[in-house]
């Protein structure tokens, strides 16, 4: 009877336009779109900085040692033009106007330090709002600066290597799955909570206060079916609806990140297709379960109580964002899966997944998080029907 009231409600669910584009069309479209957005403004302003004629507001000596390299630099390294100024403050003015987009200021006694083998101060002056000037600055005062130690040893005659007291190698000890795990491992959850809240609440709020509004619940009470049944049945199209969101919304980022060539590096693309083995979905699922039953049974409640759809819909809609707030958690670094952090129901899920993803979970932990997000859900449940079983509730 549960199996036969699904079927009804689920047909019914899937003829309904506004649910489908909330649970199958935005969540698949949604992602190729922004990351097509995305990459597209990211490459043109990285671009831009790259290639764009920088100008460069200059206070110092005509014949200042900096001044003479940077016009010696390489075209390859970008364009570049120098503005001479008598003092910093109507270059910062400037600056401050995108006159110019790097200023430089050297000290009276830059040059005389320089020849006398002493450290030549010199400020630059740029505006952090102007996307990439910082790179440039850097990259050509590295390179300036590289010159000059170069000729410096040269004068001094000195033995490069014996000024090299420590040569210091790196080794990341971390696999790639778990680089991409805990870095950015925590917008997967995100996902799945996000959209799988929204696929949900469409359908609960048609079920249950839609049904109220349209005058049927009533008709459906009347039939010899337990209303456990009824709630179970109806619950089942919800819960369905939440994780089809949540497979869509994984769905449109696999495209864009297979169709839409997001990710240009091979050997990271290989790490990505090895993440997303079978073992790592059902494992995947088997968190996602108990917490869309978590989110159907929170939204039932209010749509069994609810007299209108819009009065369901203006309580569970900032509902939403109690929701998905702890699942920003995973963004947060530090913040690992342990005894207390499984025992947090939402925390426990995004955790858990960012630790799946790096290869990293604890069977444990997982089954404690399972377990908790299993009683939440089930509590979640029993007030649902509690207050699906009020007359008060059902009839307006």
């Amino acid at each position: 009877m549960i199996f036969t009231i699904f079927k009804k409600e689920l047909k019914d669910t899937l003829r309904d336009r506004r649910t489908l584009m909330m649970m199958l069309v935005i969540p698949i479209l949604v992602f190729p779109i922004i990351m097509n957005i995305f990459v597209g403004v990211s490459a043109t302003f990285s671009e831009e900085a790259a290639t764009k004629k920088v100008k460069i507001g200059f206070v110092g000596d005509k014949d200042n040692y900096v001044l003479k390299q940077l016009k010696s630099l390489p075209k390859e390294m970008g364009k570049k033009e120098i503005v001479f100024y008598r003092d910093s403050v109507q270059l910062k003015k400037d600056l401050k106007l995108d006159s110019i987009q790097i200023g430089m200021y050297s000290e009276k006694q830059f040059s005389s330090n320089l020849e006398s083998q002493k450290p030549a101060k010199l400020i630059v002056f740029y505006n952090a709002t102007d996307v990439g000037m910082k790179d440039r600055a850097e990259i050509y005062l590295n390179t300036i600066e590289d010159i000059a130690r170069q000729e410096r040893i040269l004068d001094l005659k000195l033995d490069e290597a014996k000024l090299t007291p420590l040569v210091t190698e790196y080794s990341n000890v971390a696999s790639s799955e778990e680089m991409i795990g805990k870095l950015a491992g925590g917008i997967l959850p995100y996902i799945f909570i996000a959209f799988g809240f929204l696929g949900c609440m469409y359908p609960a709020i048609d079920l249950f206060t839609g049904e109220k509004e349209r005058g049927t619940i009533e008709t459906l009470l009347t039939t010899p079916v337990a209303r456990w049944q009824i709630l179970f049945g109806k619950m089942g199209v919800v819960v369905l609806s939440g994780l089809l969101a949540s497979t869509a919304a994984l769905l449109g980022l696999s495209l864009s990140i297979e169709v839409l060539d997001v990710v240009e590096n091979a050997e990271l693309l290989a790490i990505i297709h090895g993440i997303l083995s079978v073992k790592f979905i059902l494992l995947l699922y088997a968190l996602l379960v108990p917490l869309t039953v978590f989110f159907a049974g929170v939204m039932i409640p209010i749509a069994v109580y609810a007299k209108s759809f819009k009065e369901a819909q203006s309580i569970i809609t900032p509902l939403n964002i109690v929701m998905v707030l702890p699942a920003m958690v995973g963004f947060f670094p530090g913040i690992e899966l342990n005894l207390t952090t499984a025992c947090i129901p939402v925390v426990n899920i995004v955790l858990a997944t960012k630790d799946l993803i790096a290869g990293t979970l604890d069977m444990g932990l997982l089954a404690i998080s399972f377990g908790v997000m299993f009683v939440i859900a089930t509590l979640a449940v029993f007030v649902s029907y509690k207050q699906f079983d009020k007359e008060t509730n059902i009839l307006i």
